[in-house]
């Protein structure tokens, strides 16, 4: 019998080090930016296996944009990380909202079947949202 998943498998990777994503001055307003990464991997790390992707970002930008060779170089650290899927895609979400702030975003990872599940995860923000979170917190809600 194997062992079970324990929280080292479940944090695995959350934290690690990875390249930083730059941005660039945003020049327009109200328009919506869509880009995918069709070759994506990760590492399962209780097994050691290979996790194959597609990650799709789609955002609109308020005042900076995300520099796309830095962001290629930030997925490609994913490669040897050992890091649940889930966690893969918020990942994604977490750092790109740190560097860009965008009024919103959307990040979906699409992974190839395993055992013959397929899995898709979503995960989103905006900035209304954080807004309304930090007011309800103001305000003792």
């Amino acid at each position: 019998m194997s062992k079970a998943y324990t929280d080292e498998h479940a944090a695995a990777g959350v934290d690690a080090a990875l390249p930083e994503i730059e941005t660039w001055p945003n020049q327009f307003r109200n328009y919506e930016v869509e880009f995918s990464v069709p070759e994506f991997t990760s590492v399962c790390p209780k097994t050691g296996l290979p996790d194959f992707g597609t990650i799709t970002i789609r955002y609109v930008p308020d005042k900076l944009c995300l520099e796309l060779k830095s962001f290629k170089m930030y997925t490609l650290a994913f490669r040897e990380l050992g890091i649940f899927q889930e966690n893969v895609v918020n990942c994604f979400l977490r750092d790109i909202v740190k560097a860009c702030r965008p009024v919103q975003i959307t990040v979906t990872g699409d992974f190839t079947s395993r055992g013959g599940i397929s899995s898709r995860m979503t995960a989103s923000w905006s900035k209304a949202g954080a807004k309304s979170a930090r007011s309800a917190k103001r305000s003792g809600r």
